[in-house]
């Protein structure tokens, strides 16, 4: 990773791997959807992106490694983030559950818990749960 992937056009430090793990999962069925789309732009647009370096990110980076989080709020957030984009179509595509279980594994997830884990965040994802809640849930399955 190079220093241009931490700093925007504003100087703003940003991580962009974190956004652009976004636009992969995005991409696993071959174009990007509207509602996947705009949920690439609200999401950009918590990482302090503007409209034009969130199209940037999503036209230029054809293939970005994936650096998974170290910690497990981290790692949830990244699935929670990864399953929001999978969900705004409302059909949860072959290809991204393999993408997803893909980033799970990289995230260091033990290979037998990540079905529920995902179930759960999908879950909770549709009953609209507050993310806090989830996370105490999600602990909970990985625990058990």
């Amino acid at each position: 990773m190079n220093f241009s992937d931490f700093i925007t056009n504003h100087g703003k430090r940003v991580n962009k791997s974190a956004f652009i793990h976004l636009v992969q999962i995005s991409r696993t069925d071959g174009k990007i959807q509207k509602d996947e789309l705009e949920l690439l732009h609200k999401e950009g647009k918590k990482f302090g992106l503007t409209d034009p370096e969130i199209e940037k990110l999503i036209h230029s980076e054809k293939e970005h490694h994936y650096a998974p989080p170290y910690s497990l709020d981290e790692k949830f957030d990244h699935l929670y983030n990864l399953a929001e984009m999978i969900l705004a179509d409302d059909v949860i595509k072959d290809n991204e559950l393999k993408m997803i279980k893909k980033f799970a594994i990289e995230a260091g997830f033990e290979y037998s818990k990540i079905e529920g884990l995902l179930k759960v965040i999908f879950e909770g994802i549709r009953d609209e749960m507050e993310e806090e809640q989830l996370f105490i849930r999600f602990k909970k399955h990985l625990l058990h």
